[in-house]
């Protein structure tokens, strides 16, 4: 199914939090979801009996339930009821773990700007997240807007990537998207170096790949618009996105180079980074 039934919004009270609690509540109001927002803070790691503060529970977390207060007034004001969780420890793994415990399959993260850090994401949380759930990461650029009407996917043919395939043909037949699919080869300074017969190799690939996603959509009736690109992949995914107007882009969460836990400097993280649209990232098992 492409409608999620319980979405994780983590929640950190920056406008990118915000953007995507908004959005998640845009989502919940359509498919009548449940929203969980989770807000995590930090451990207390010192000695107790050395500092002079009576309630160490009330100093960590009260700026965490400072939080949820704000995001239940959000919440309240886009009309829809949503559960609250505070969490301490590191962000991502409580995150991961609630998402799990609570049965959720959809997290919803807001990306920061695109300033040289915001867009690599090295190490970031975000990047942390997708590296270790196995749910769905929805990840909403700060003032972004949530459209189901002009799907972008981009896939290499790998495992991950058909798991993305599939959910973006739930989401082309059930909300009534627009299809279009795009695979990129590869190429650099050197590329042309390696020879005439390498090359056409390479795009018979791609070629393949889009042909696996034409058989995929022709025999659930969805008509999909397929194109093969080259260049830096996720240079040439974005500048696809752009083209075509897309409203989302959906991807597997690494390709076939596999996956490290960080993503460091993967094609899906720096498209995350770079996208002005929303980024689904798949783990469909």
């Amino acid at each position: 199914m492409a409608k999620y039934r319980k979405i994780l919004v983590a929640y950190d009270g920056s406008p990118s939090a915000k953007s995507a609690l908004s959005l998640a509540s845009q989502l919940a109001r359509e498919d009548k979801s449940w929203i969980k927002v989770l807000a995590v803070v930090p451990p207390y790691q010192g000695d107790l009996e050395l500092i002079g503060v009576s309630d160490i529970k009330e100093t960590i977390t009260g700026p965490g339930q400072n939080l949820l207060a704000e995001a239940r007034e959000l919440a309240d004001r886009e009309g829809v009821n949503i559960l609250t969780n505070l969490e301490q420890g590191e962000p991502y793994e409580q995150i991961v773990h609630v998402a799990e415990e609570e049965n959720c399959d959809l997290i919803v993260m807001g990306r920061r700007g695109k300033g040289s850090v915001e867009r690599e994401l090295m190490g970031s949380v975000t990047a942390r997240v997708i590296g270790h759930t196995r749910k769905d990461v929805l990840v909403i650029p700060e003032n972004g807007q949530l459209s189901w009407e002009n799907v972008l996917l981009a896939t290499d043919g790998s495992t991950c990537c058909d798991n993305a395939l599939a959910r973006a043909l739930e989401i082309a037949q059930e909300r009534k998207a627009k299809l279009s699919a795009v695979s990129v080869v590869y190429t650099n300074d050197e590329f042309y170096a390696l020879g005439q017969e390498v090359v056409k190799e390479l795009y018979r690939d791609a070629d393949k790949v889009l042909d696996k996603v034409k058989k995929w959509a022709g025999d659930l009736g969805v008509k999909a618009e397929l194109f093969v690109r080259d260049g830096e992949p996720h240079q040439a995914i974005t500048a696809m996105a752009s083209e075509i107007s897309a409203s989302l882009i959906v991807m597997g969460s690494h390709g076939r180079k596999g996956l490290t836990r960080l993503l460091m400097g993967s094609v899906t993280e720096r498209v995350i980074g770079y996208a002005d649209c929303p980024v689904l990232i798949c783990h469909l098992s």
